[in-house]
């Protein structure tokens, strides 16, 4: 039987809660200055900082290549509880169904996104080595679990095959409410959160100061990112005309909570400014013991000051403002870490290179600093187009008389300096460069993954999206 991980030298901080459950925190809400401290108390030293990465993938029976259900034999639920006896780990429930299983000493977290997408949320690591780690005993123990339930994992940015109608709904309470929200604000809303996947990385920053830059460089390069990674050419079987749908989803999801926020690039943006934004963004719940009271669209001002009309004289506390930065899905997401969230699923060299590229790209200051300087004659307008062209031409958007191929080798190659500089070697001496070697290969000849994907499908593979099923699972 395999180990657990991590290690026991990976450091004993308990990933953020949310990751498998939403939080309980009766700390009342006195005034906006407490959630902007919140914010602030994210900054570390650098020598405290640390890479966090989040995969999600998609669950499909290996017989006939359908959903995973959550419920019946072989199903998601059995799958869990199988992960469990293996692990360990602590279940984590919602009105009695088990929906996750969370490290109790530090390490990573497994949750349910709705559609049944399978996300293993890592550990606070201090390398790309213990992330590649990481994610090499966490497939391996899916599988150990899933062959015996005839179940395979594939990563791609879109589910490829099924249809909304097709595709399973996991008992999760928050998700009930969010579909029900979904379809008043946004055309794609339901797409987004039962058939997309995504790889995130989660970095830490020194201060205000440093998380002003850090922000700023995330955020305009973040479309470069989505054109390095589109992975997600293919809806219900056939080509969707995207390189990445999963991210013309979320053009189309909820505009008062996702996509580039121009304030970042104002004078002066800082703590405060995200703070009244965030309270700015309609509420999706408010959670009272194991309830989930629905109050999507209320305001959360209004549930400071005891006037929100589905919850009379109930006042805020702090894990109301906790849960609810979860619900905020900007394209860099401000909690107390940094959230880079641009990229499509895909296979495992891809998982590790997206933490790999934000490392490289943010922790070294001098790498930082020219990061910077790239971006920073940018207009919010240029960056806003970009983000709405790379969905269909990812490396072919054009870019001030050039593409975005151009840009992405220019930040590949400041990645490679920056974890060059590092110098974290593995047992066999080789540095964490390794894990963007993916990258460099696609801007050496410019082809996208998903258009490698194209180019099989409508030649060996005849027009038909089984087989990515068969070559591309983990």
């Amino acid at each position: 039987m395999l180990a657990a991980w991590p290690p026991a030298n990976v450091p004993a901080r308990l990933p953020e809660p949310e990751l498998a459950r939403d939080v309980f925190d009766a700390t009342p809400i006195e005034s906006r200055d407490q959630l902007v401290a919140t914010l602030e108390a994210g900054g570390k030293p650098k020598s405290a900082w640390r890479v966090g990465t989040e995969h999600e993938k998609f669950g499909f029976r290996k017989a006939d290549l359908s959903p995973v259900p959550y419920d019946g034999p072989r199903g998601i639920r059995q799958l869990l509880e199988t992960m469990e006896g293996l692990l360990g780990w602590r279940r984590v429930e919602d009105s009695g169904r088990l929906i996750g299983l969370l490290d109790p000493v530090g390490g990573g977290a497994i949750s349910l996104e709705p559609g049944g997408q399978f996300e293993l949320s890592g550990a606070p690591l201090e390398t790309i080595h213990q992330t590649g780690r990481e994610l090499n005993a966490h497939l391996a123990q899916l599988r150990e679990c899933a062959e015996p339930l005839g179940i395979g994992f594939l990563g791609i940015g879109f589910s490829p095959k099924w249809s909304l109608a097709e595709t399973p709904v996991m008992p999760k309470s928050r998700y009930a409410i969010m579909s029900r929200y979904m379809p008043k604000v946004g055309t794609l809303g339901l797409d987004m959160m039962f058939r997309t996947c995504t790889v995130q990385a989660n970095l830490d920053f020194a201060d205000e100061a440093d998380m002003r830059v850090k922000m700023r460089v995330g955020m305009a390069l973040q479309p470069v990112v989505t054109a390095l990674f589109a992975n997600s050419p293919f809806r219900e079987g056939k080509p969707s005309g995207f390189q990445s749908y999963r991210s013309h989803i979320w053009l189309n999801t909820d505009p008062h909570r996702t996509g580039i926020l121009p304030f970042v690039f104002d004078e002066g943006f800082g703590f405060e400014r995200y703070v009244d934004w965030a309270l700015d963004v309609p509420l999706y719940f408010v959670k009272r013991g194991d309830t989930y009271h629905d109050t999507a669209g209320a305001s959360f001002r209004d549930l400071m000051a005891g006037r929100l009309p589905q919850l009379p004289g109930e006042r805020a506390m702090m894990s109301d403002w906790e849960n609810h930065l979860t619900t905020l899905f900007p394209e860099v997401r401000l909690k107390r870490f940094l959230e880079m969230r641009g990229a499509d699923a895909g296979p495992w060299r891809r998982i590790c290179a997206v933490p790999a590229l934000w490392v490289g790209l943010l922790y070294d200051s001098d790498v930082l600093d020219a990061a910077d300087r790239l971006v920073r004659e940018w207009t919010v307008e240029e960056i806003l187009e970009m983000r709405r062209a790379v969905p269909v031409t990812a490396l072919r958007t054009p870019f001030r008389g050039g593409t975005l191929l151009e840009i992405a080798r220019t930040i590949v190659g400041l990645a490679r300096t920056g974890l060059s500089r590092r110098m974290r070697l593995n047992e066999i001496g080789a540095d964490e460069t390794i894990y963007i070697e993916a990258l460099e290969e696609t801007v050496a000849d410019g082809e996208t993954p998903a258009e490698r994907l194209l180019e099989k499908y409508r030649g060996w593979w005849k027009e038909d999206v089984g087989p990515l099923f068969r070559r591309y699972a983990y």
